[in-house]
């Protein structure tokens, strides 16, 4: 029951936010952080390699187009993106091995997401 009462907010949260997902600016930081953690996921998992921003609009239920790749091109492009990228990858490297069963979780959860999100017609 506890979890249930932290995962409902989240669910709100997230159900909000896909809402304006498509028109919203991406936060460089959090961008930042998220790339580096999906490098992670790549070596681990080498089938999630190339859907970087395929999963990560997936979080925000936003769908893959010109827009939103764009708006992560301008994103990823910012000052603030590669400070805090640089910043991130150095913890990363200072940090102990992760725990292989816990990366394993969040990367699985990750393409999980990725797998929900209906498939662009082409």
């Amino acid at each position: 029951m506890n979890r249930l009462h932290r995962l409902l907010p989240a669910a709100v949260v997230l159900a909000a936010a896909s809402a304006v997902a498509q028109d919203r600016a991406y936060e460089p930081k959090a961008l930042a952080r998220y790339d580096v953690s999906y490098g992670s996921c790549e070596t681990t998992f080498p089938e999630m390699k190339g859907h970087r921003d395929e999963a990560y609009l997936s979080l925000w239920r936003a769908t893959p187009n010109d827009k939103t790749k764009a708006r992560l091109a301008d994103a990823r492009g910012s000052a603030s993106y590669k400070a805090e990228r640089q910043h991130a990858t150095q913890v990363a490297a200072k940090a102990s091995a992760p725990d292989a069963k816990k990366l394993e979780q969040q990367c699985k959860a990750l393409w999980g997401e990725l797998s929900r999100m209906p498939k662009p017609a082409k």
